[in-house]
C-alpha cells in the first residue's frame, strides 16, 4: 500500500510539477545541445489547467513569463509537432522590430494582445520560434527550463 501511494504521488508530482524533455536539434546551441535531457518546471508560471475542450485553459497562481526566460512550448495550432525550447525576447506590452534576424526592444511591431510572447531560439534556422511562427500564446508555454539532467548521446554502457 505504501509503495503504491508513493508511486502515485511521484507520478502526480512529475506530471503536474516537472517534466523531462529531450532536445532534438541545435536550436539553442551552444546553451543546449542535441540529446540533452532538460528538466522543465511546469509550475514556474502557475499550475497549468487544460480542459481538453471541456474547460477553458487557465493557470492557478499565475506568474507571467519574464524576458530572458528559457521556456519549453508547443507550437500553436500543431503546425509543427513536438516540444520546443526558446528564450523569451518580448513580453506583452513590449514593441519589437526585427532587422536582419535580430530582435530589438522597443521597435515597431507590438505584442498587442495580452498573454502573447516573442520567443527566439539562438539558432536562426530553427523552424519553431517567433521569427517563423509569430507570437506564441501563453497557453502553449509548458514551463521554464531549469537545468540539463544529462545528454543521452554521452551515456556509455559499461
Amino acid at each position: 500500500m505504501v509503495l503504491a501511494s508513493a508511486f502515485a504521488l511521484m507520478l502526480a508530482f512529475r506530471t503536474l510539477a516537472f517534466s523531462i524533455h529531450s532536445v532534438s536539434g541545435n536550436g539553442l546551441t551552444p546553451l543546449y545541445r542535441n540529446g540533452d535531457c532538460l528538466l522543465v518546471n511546469r509550475c514556474s508560471y502557475g499550475l497549468r489547467i487544460e480542459g481538453n475542450g471541456l474547460l477553458p485553459y487557465s493557470r492557478l497562481l499565475r506568474c507571467p513569463v519574464k524576458r530572458g526566460d528559457v521556456v519549453a512550448f508547443t507550437v500553436p495550432n500543431d503546425s509543427v509537432a513536438g516540444i520546443y525550447i526558446a528564450r523569451c525576447k518580448a513580453v506583452p506590452g513590449d514593441t519589437i522590430n526585427t532587422h536582419k534576424g535580430m530582435t530589438i526592444v522597443p521597435g515597431l511591431k507590438t505584442c498587442a494582445k495580452t498573454d502573447y510572447y516573442w520567443l527566439e531560439a539562438l539558432n536562426k534556422e530553427n523552424p519553431a520560434d517567433s521569427r517563423h511562427l509569430g507570437f506564441i500564446p501563453e497557453s502553449d508555454i509548458i514551463g521554464e527550463v531549469m537545468t540539463v539532467l544529462y545528454n543521452r548521446h554521452n551515456i556509455r554502457l559499461q
